[in-house]
């Protein structure tokens, strides 16, 4: 079973700094019962100047937007936040982290908003959430909910039911994980990174809607047009992605990591040569504020 807290660690609960061994929560809330609550999932990387957090501003507001959408009340700002997760990185004497802002709710057994969210952020160290080597995917029997049915965009703690059922269902079949569909058959997402893949120089990934607006799905596409890599965005099915030349997941948690195959078929392009590659290059580069930059890409 995997640890992520000692005696020794420290994290932020509810207005104040304690050791993880001494948090309680209330087992009547609604986030334990209804699974009625937001997280975050955030990276802190260990550069020249000291450990800095990519796109924390970027990640809160989301996180405030899920609060939003979510309708629960919530009083913190982005620099507040920002300042806790730091300090708790401080305290815990972490570089390389994987940091986890988690909104709760008070207890209530109603099915309405909550009265009040209280903020928690725990930090561990963490490798890449899907290891380093390339992924075998099995296409799930279960598929991204429809986005009349709940907030797509909200990163909401009861979301990830559905994607604890993909990928143990993916693991129990011999996979890596799972590649889930929307509701209408076409590609969505994995059950925690979005998806791209390649084709002919050019990179595709599902449009918004169905899927969750990656901070790390935004950065690709920023490196793109720094590039110049042509992308487009739109609805495909699972046949545009047999006939791909390659493809990726990416997330925070993930990072970028390359697919090997999908359902047991695989792409054209070895990795290594892969537009895929290239940009996991550059994104590890950024994250570390490393200024050398990686050799340009041809289409």
């Amino acid at each position: 079973m995997a640890k992520y807290f000692n005696e020794n660690t420290i994290l932020f609960y509810d207005g104040q700094m304690m050791k993880a061994t001494e948090a309680h929560t209330n087992l009547y809330g609604q986030t334990l019962h209804y699974g009625y609550g937001v997280f975050e999932g955030i990276r802190s990387y260990g550069t020249e100047n000291g450990p800095r957090i990519f796109k924390a501003r970027e990640h809160y507001e989301r996180l405030l937007n899920s609060c939003q959408l979510m309708g629960i009340p919530f009083e913190y700002t982005v620099e507040e936040m920002t300042d806790i997760s730091y300090k708790v990185l401080e305290q815990n004497g972490f570089n390389d982290a994987y940091l986890r802002p988690l909104v709760l709710c008070d207890p209530s057994m109603t099915l309405i908003n909550g009265q009040q969210g209280r903020l928690v952020i725990a930090a561990w160290e963490w490798g890449a959430y899907l290891g380093e080597k390339l992924l075998n995917l099995k296409i799930s029997t279960y598929c991204r909910p429809h986005p009349r049915s709940v907030h797509m965009e909200a990163k909401a703690v009861g979301h990830y039911v559905n994607s604890i059922l993909a990928t143990s269902e993916a693991r129990k079949g011999g996979f890596d994980e799972a590649l889930l569909l929307d509701c209408e058959g076409f590609l969505a997402e994995g059950p925690g990174a979005n998806l791209f893949f390649e084709k002919d120089g050019t990179l595709f990934t599902p449009a918004l809607g169905h899927i969750l607006p990656g901070i790390t799905r935004t950065t690709v596409l920023e490196m793109c047009a720094e590039l110049g890599i042509p992308v487009e965005q739109g609805r495909f099915t699972p046949e545009d992605l047999f006939e791909a030349d390659g493809a990726f997941f990416c997330g925070t948690g993930a990072e970028i990591v390359g697919i090997q195959t999908v359902d047991h078929q695989s792409f054209k392009k070895e990795w290594g040569s892969s537009v895929g590659n290239k940009l996991r290059q550059k994104y590890l580069q950024l994250v570390r504020e490393q200024t050398t930059q990686p050799e340009s890409i041809e289409a």
